[in-house]
Parts: structure tokens; C-alpha cells; sequence
């Protein structure tokens, strides 16, 4: 029997030209499975409709003949079909407000959905992600922001000659770019007098690694976090022109009372309170790069941040790169998210304002939430492999089943979030969200 998958035209917004299956993909679905793929017509996707055909797929605005349509992001209400199969970034498992109109329009649908957020393994680690890339795009527009940052405070830096990395052909054009200046900062250094330069990434996973991987291309040297609080005060006169310090679960909480336990942490975190204060001053930069949700402490609050520029409209802490972008989060002041053409605005705790851009007081934020977007190409490559590996066994699957009959590959299953629109068992708490915010 042949199946019939759709993939959908992105159109969230004009940055969006990301694909979850590429053409390649598509051919091998195609020639392996006897796969039948209807592709929407796209004048902005980063593969060309041609290529699509090249590859054995048919190009229609009609997705009607696929049972199952495969998307990045949130299909627009008015496009949702009656007893489909979607698979795409919902964003409503934190019971984000803003998609609660969209999860509850796919109940009344009887639909079927599958998050990539929850493609996970037997670790609740990602199978299928775009973060490596949010990673190494999200640093690459920090360290460009940090660039104009210093050069609003009177400082000339390579820094500035960083561009944002949308404006690179590729990521290993933006790599050998940022190798470039960080062998000019070894041999001309940087300005003394911002001595210790301390950049903090807070987490660990994915995302940190790729950020961690354009820092790397600068001199630098790794300190612990407890180095860092015992040491500082000694770093300004170390040859080192930047550090790194990784800041995990145990450098950013503390128990209430007693001893740090990280499960614990992850299943009970209102035992918990921030720490991450301890660090914070003596950090330039910081790079979050967390999974956070209400239950959890946040990082920086505004009020922090207010007592800080109460005694400095110009604190240590100059740049957040905050590639989580949870907004009123992790980091309070991420009060908006950003598109790449305005990635950056600066908080004001004196008054308590903002404004777009970077600006030589305050705090300036970098919170651009699709960075992948800036790498199109390869981060689309590298989804489309981890998802490939899953495609016929969503498209064979009878969804008119009941749930404990349905031959999905385990981690796609534990993914169905709705199926014949009701919420399955795992996804349960999430009445809750849509009671209160539909």
C-alpha cells in the first residue's frame, strides 16, 4: 500500500525558510518505501520547489491527499483539517497562552499531533532538534551584540567586525570568520581595563554545545564555577584574554535547607532557590541556554537588576544571550522575543524601561526565538536525518485505532500529544492549560 505525507509551507514569518525534510530525504522515502510526497509550493524555502521534484515529490497547494503533514512550526488555525495527522512544534506543552486557541481548535478537530519537543529517548534526551543550530547561531548574534555593546561604552574591538549569522553563506563561513578574530585578539589582545572578561553559560545540552562551539573559536581559558566565586579578584593579572565557566543545576539553585539533590531538584524545584546572583556580577556575558518552566527558579529577576542599577546605570554584566527565550523566564527582563533584523533590546533597571537594540547603559538582551532560521540549510539537513528514521512508521500507522493498538515507534508514541483529539495520558495536565487560558 502506498502512503501519502504532505509537507507544509512555512510562512510563520519572512525569517522562516527552515524545511523538516529535505529533498534528499524525501528521495530516499520515496525510492526505500514507495513513500508518495506532496510538497505546498514555496517561494522562500531554502530548497527550491525543483529540487523537490527532482527528487520524486509532487509540488501542490492542495495537501488534501496527505493523511499525515509534516511542518516546523504551528500550522495556522485556519488551515487545520478534520481528523489529520500533524506533526510540528505545537510550543503549548508549557501551556503557552498564546497556542492555547490552537490546541484546543485541534481537540475540537479530532486531531492527531506529534511534537518534536517530546521526540525524546529513554533519558528524556532529544532524538530530533534544531538546538545545536539555535546554539551556534545564537552566539554568533551575542558575540555580535557584545561587539556594538563595547563600541557604545567607547571601546573598539574585533568583536565588531562580528556579523550576525544570517548575514554568513554557511556555518563554516561564519567559523572561519570567527577564527580569524580570535587569532587578531591573541596576537593585539583586548582592552585591559575590562579585565576579567567572564562569559556564563547556564546549562549544559544541545544548545550549549553549539553555542560553546563559536566561543571556542576565541582565546579563552575554562574555569569551574567554584573557581570562578574564590578566584576572581585574581583573574584580571592571568593572560587569558576571556573564560568560560559552565554553569549547571548545582552553580544556579540551592536547596532551601540542606544538601543540593538533582533529582530532587527536577522533581520537586519549589524546594529550590536561585544562586545564580553569585555569579552574576562577575560575569560580562551570559549565555542561557536552559529548559525552564514555572516550577522553576528563575535566573535573573527584575528586581535584582533593579538593586544593581540603583548603584550603576553601567553593571558588569553587559550582554545576555538569551537562546532560551522564555519570555518573563529564566531571565525576567526577556520581555518580548526578537526577529533577526532587531535581535537585540536593553533593559533599564534605574527606570525600569526598554529599548530596542544596544545601547551604552543597561543591560542589553539578544532574544531572537527562531535562530535556526539563520542557518537554514544546515540545521533542515541535520533535522531531517533524525527524522527520516521515523517517517514510515507515522505514515503506515492507522490513527483510527485506539491507543494502546497503535504500531508507532515508541518515542513517536510517547510524543502524541492528541490523538483523535483527546489528550493522551501523558499530556493530561494540560487540561488545566486550556481551561484556563483558551
Amino acid at each position: 500500500m502506498a502512503y501519502t505525507i504532505g509537507i507544509r509551507r512555512e510562512d510563520k514569518n519572512e525569517w522562516e525558510r527552515r524545511v523538516p525534510l529535505t529533498p534528499q530525504a524525501v528521495k530516499e522515502l520515496k525510492e526505500k518505501f514507495g513513500i508518495r510526497v506532496i510538497v505546498q509550493p514555496s517561494n522562500l524555502r531554502i530548497f527550491k520547489d525543483e529540487e523537490y521534484i527532482q527528487a520524486g515529490a509532487e509540488i501542490n497547494e492542495d495537501l488534501g491527499e496527505a493523511d499525515t503533514i509534516f511542518a516546523v512550526k504551528e500550522v495556522p488555525i485556519p488551515l487545520l483539517e478534520e481528523g489529520k495527522t500533524y506533526i510540528f512544534f505545537s510550543h503549548t506543552i508549557k501551556g503557552q497562552s498564546y497556542n492555547m486557541k490552537l490546541l484546543r481548535t485541534m481537540i475540537d478537530k479530532k486531531i492527531n499531533l506529534i511534537d518534536y519537543e517530546r521526540i525524546v529517548d529513554e533519558n528524556n534526551r532529544r532524538l530530533i532538534f534544531f538546538g545545536k543550530y539555535a546554539g551556534l547561531a545564537g552566539m554568533v548574534e551575542t558575540l555580535h551584540g557584545m561587539g556594538l555593546k563595547l563600541k557604545e561604552q567607547g571601546y573598539d574591538t574585533p568583536l565588531e567586525k562580528i556579523k550576525q549569522a544570517f548575514a554568513y553563506g554557511s556555518v563554516e563561513e561564519a567559523k572561519d570568520h570567527i577564527s580569524e578574530i580570535g587569532r587578531e585578539i591573541e596576537e593585539d589582545g583586548f582592552p585591559s581595563e575590562l579585565a576579567p572578561f567572564v562569559f556564563g553559560f547556564a546549562g549544559y545540552g544541545n544548545v550549549s554545545q553549539g553555542a560553546q562551539e563559536i566561543f571556542d573559536l576565541l582565546p579563552y581559558k575554562i574555569v569551574s564555577a567554584e573557581i570562578l566565586d574564590e578566584n576572581y579578584e585574581n583573574f584580571s593579572a592571568d593572560n587569558f584574554i576571556f573564560y568560560k565557566v559552565i554553569l549547571k543545576e548545582e552553580d544556579l539553585v540551592k536547596r532551601k535547607e540542606g544538601e543540593f539533590d538533582l533529582q530532587e531538584y527536577y522533581n520537586n524545584p519549589e524546594l529550590y532557590v536561585s544562586r545564580f546572583t553569585e555569579y552574576a556580577e562577575k560575569l560580562k556575558v551570559l549565555v542561557n541556554c536552559i529548559y525552564w518552566t514555572e516550577k522553576y527558579p528563575r535566573l535573573l529577576t527584575k528586581d535584582y537588576l533593579k538593586e544593581k542599577a540603583a548603584i550603576t546605570k553601567y553593571p558588569n554584566l553587559r550582554m545576555i544571550g538569551d537562546i532560551s527565550c522564555d519570555i518573563g523566564g529564566s531571565v525576567e527582563i526577556t520581555h518580548k522575543v526578537t526577529m533577526p533584523d532587531n535581535p537585540s533590546f536593553t533593559y533599564f533597571g534605574h527606570n525600569d524601561k526598554y529599548e530596542d537594540g544596544v545601547h551604552r547603559e543597561g543591560v542589553s538582551v539578544m532574544a531572537v526565538d527562531n535562530l535556526p532560521c539563520e542557518f537554514p540549510k544546515e540545521s533542515s539537513e541535520a533535522f531531517s536525518v533524525g527524522l527520516s528514521e521515523f517517517v514510515k512508521g507515522i505514515a503506515e500507522t492507522d490513527f483510527s485505532s485506539e491507543f494502546t493498538s497503535l504500531a508507532l515507534p515508541g518515542p513517536i508514541k510517547n510524543a502524541l500529544i492528541l490523538h483523535k483529539g483527546e489528550l493522551t495520558e501523558d499530556y493530561k495536565y494540560m487540561e488545566s492549560f486550556i481551561s484556563e487560558k483558551s
